[in-house]
């Protein structure tokens, strides 16, 4: 059975993106033990759509640089949701220190950071910020925490709306090394742009900490990131982009353990010597085809500042169109009454993704909507996952996407194709465990990325 294939080209319109030839790809599937970390797809209603600019701080000289993203996160509104943890966006920040970790895919011998205003209230006011490496949790390695500069100065204003880049780090970097990144507050920043979920832990604390080794970070945290939106090296090696919903979030994986698909994938590229940068574009609840104010826009909207974001991607993986059929839940306070997508509408969706990846030189890989049923809670409909079926097909059959990564197969139970392999599921019987993130990343073929 074919887990991963190349589409088999169909003609192209005139000026679309054509990529070179790449094989099929087979799927191994790695198992592994697991705890499950329960989060829902569901949620829609319209948040307010920012229109990004991006203040570059880099002087011209290092602008020429190439630079690749080895890490980055999708950002959205705030919001009151907070069904996987405490959430610190609706309040923000004033006169304390956020401490943030993150995991980089690829190192390099420089470093710069991009933060992000794009649902700020009002302009946002960095009064300094520092990267260093870190020494697990929210510990900074002594000796090696950096100022972080923005046209020479170590203060910003970032306008409403925009986002900024720092000037380029003297930091050395390693592949899969985790960083800290400290922000200091010393107005109100009011609502926080944000990556509402993630497995890794935030830290906040009274006072400028930004050099602390880590005795002030011991209590206060949050399971998501604020401002922070990429991380990019010099180097020549060319990126990756995971898009879409909870499954390319990472939702079911273990906390702090950095097990999600575009986690284990960065790993195998590692290890066969084929390292590449990535960016972890998932919002867990997102949707194709409807904004929301608990989980962001719709996928069509934000892909393309996604793609503007990145010059050096090469491929993308998309997954989206589980939540557009999710039933809607009496109470939610994510969820307004709303008609349920139909085949066509998602097909029509997913096309317009794929016009804009080869707009932009992109590789579009398409992921199969994983098996919905077997969710401990109810998710969708039976014309729902009527309606799953049909996408997975027209992904499977219809050529559109340059190749396919068949997550429904990779993952659906032999004996029940509409429910999950128990080894390859969460507790919340819909999202992937860390073994079957691990199946999805080795069902990859390293060769045709």
């Amino acid at each position: 059975m074919r887990l991963w294939r190349r589409a088999t080209p169909a003609p192209r319109e005139p000026g679309r993106y054509r990529h070179p030839a790449t094989r099929p790809l087979q799927a191994t599937a790695v198992t592994a033990l697991v705890t499950a970390l329960a989060v829902t797809l569901t949620g829609i209603c319209a948040p307010a759509v920012p229109s990004v600019r991006t203040e570059r701080a880099a002087p011209a000289a290092a602008r020429a640089t190439q630079w690749t993203a080895s890490w980055g996160a999708a950002v959205q509104q705030a919001t009151d949701n907070a069904q996987d943890g405490p959430n610190w966006s609706r309040q923000g920040f004033r006169n304390e220190t956020l401490r943030q970790v993150i995991r980089l895919s690829i190192g390099g011998p420089t470093l710069r950071l991009r933060f992000s205003n794009a649902y700020g209230s009002r302009p946002l006011h960095l009064a300094g910020a520092t990267v260093a490496r870190s020494d697990g949790d929210a510990k900074a390695r002594p000796g090696s925490v950096r100022a972080l500069t923005f046209h020479g100065s170590t203060a910003v204003t970032v306008p409403t709306g925009r986002d900024i880049v720092t000037d380029a780090v003297d930091l050395p970097t390693s592949s899969l090394e985790k960083l800290t990144v400290s922000l200091r507050f010393t107005t109100p920043t009011g609502p926080a742009t944000l990556h509402r979920f993630t497995t890794a832990t935030s830290y906040r604390t009274p006072g400028d900490r930004l050099r602390s080794p880590a005795a002030a970070f011991d209590r206060r945290t949050s399971q998501a990131w604020y401002y922070l939106t990429a991380a990019e090296v010099t180097g020549s090696a060319s990126s990756l982009m995971v898009f879409g919903d909870s499954v390319m979030d990472g939702v079911g994986s273990s906390p702090g353990t950095d097990n999600r698909f575009s986690d284990k994938l960065v790993e195998r590229l590692i290890a066969a010597g084929r390292p590449q940068g990535m960016t972890n574009a998932g919002l867990a609840g997102g949707r194709l085809l409807h904004d929301s104010p608990c989980y962001g826009e719709k996928g069509v909207a934000r892909f393309e500042r996604e793609l503007r974001a990145h010059a050096d991607l090469r491929t993308v993986f998309i997954h989206l169109g589980a939540n557009d059929v999710s039933r809607t839940r009496d109470g939610d306070p994510c969820a307004r009454s709303r008609p349920p997508a139909t085949a066509r509408q998602l097909i029509d969706g997913h096309r317009a993704l794929i016009r804009q990846a080869h707009a932009h030189g992109v590789k579009a890989v398409g992921v199969t909507i994983l098996p919905l049923t077997g969710a401990v809670f109810p998710f969708t409909t039976p014309a729902g996952e009527k309606v799953r079926q049909e996408l997975n097909h027209w992904i499977r059959t219809s050529h559109a996407y340059d190749a396919v990564l068949d997550a429904d197969r990779v993952l659906s139970d032999p004996r029940d194709p509409s429910r999950t392999r128990p080894g390859y599921v969460s507790q919340d019987g819909l999202h992937p465990s860390d073994a079957g993130y691990m199946a999805l990343a080795s069902a990859v073929r390293l060769s045709a990325l």
